[in-house]
């Protein structure tokens, strides 16, 4: 992996090393330990510390490592970047945490080892950067919604426009709310590439009849107690409709329904 790719992928900014993000490497290390740097570290990484002192700064050249990246906005001032400079290491500053940068890398490796693979011949489905399956209990109304949470913490952990996230989320939830109602359980999954994020829900239960009628605004069967709760309002697959940018419903009485929702990115 390019170090500009790094920088890319953690929206970092240079303070020292311009020249050199071209350069390659094949780790990643994240640690405030130096001690643990030195032990532990391999020739040709990355360091992501929050350490922001000359020490650290040696303690990756000494270890043989190509950069370092400090994480939550810091930069050292006590002469780290005049050493950077002169043993030609890169210095990266990003306003992450150490959790949400490694997360952010991690799904930036995953989805280049599957394109490798792929070859240069790779289509868009093959960029797969993030997938989970989550599962949604039916009547279980306390924990509903739990699983929309999931997938909004998700997407904003890999950093995707706010607007974009809560498109997303709407749809998951108003999806999920229609298993917890409708239905005695279901798969949700999440998929996510270069291009597009997918999110499809597999449930089973009763189906719907029309679905045609369905996707009208007001239409509803919930019943009087799941409107008492503030559900059934009649919204959920017409709000589905608007903030995807593709809906597919399939459905089969008695046996249950799948939502396929595409969101381009």
């Amino acid at each position: 992996m390019e170090i500009k790719t790094i920088k890319d992928a953690l929206d970092a900014s240079v303070i020292v090393g311009e020249d050199g993000l071209d350069a390659v490497i094949e780790h990643i290390y994240a640690s405030d330990l130096m001690s643990d740097v030195l032990a532990f570290g391999k020739p040709n990484s990355i360091l992501l510390t929050g350490l922001a002192t000359q020490q650290a700064v040696i303690s990756a050249h000494m270890a043989e490592f190509k950069g370092i990246v400090f994480i939550r906005g810091k930069n050292p001032k006590d002469g780290s970047e005049s050493f950077a400079r002169e043993n030609h290491l890169v210095l990266l500053s990003t306003e992450l945490d150490m959790y949400d940068a490694c997360v952010r890398l991690d799904l930036v490796k995953k989805g280049r080892r599957r394109l490798s693979k792929a070859g240069t011949g790779a289509t868009k489905s093959e960029e797969l950067l993030l997938s989970r399956e989550l599962f949604v209990q039916g009547n279980d109304f306390v924990n509903a919604g739990m699983v929309s949470t999931q997938v909004k913490s998700l997407l904003k952990k890999i950093g995707f426009e706010p607007k974009l996230v809560r498109r997303v989320a709407i749809s998951t939830y108003e999806g999920e709310m229609n298993v917890v109602m409708h239905a005695r359980r279901a798969k949700v999954t999440l998929s996510v590439t270069s291009h597009v994020i997918e999110v499809v829900i597999e449930d089973e239960g009763q189906g719907i009849p029309d679905v045609e009628l369905a996707m009208q605004e007001g239409f509803t069967t919930a019943t009087e107690e799941m409107r008492a709760m503030g559900f059934g309002s009649g919204m959920g697959l017409p709000n589905i409709k608007k903030n995807t940018d593709e809906l597919e419903v399939a459905s089969e009485v008695g046996k249950g329904t799948t939502l396929r929702m595409k969101f381009f990115i």
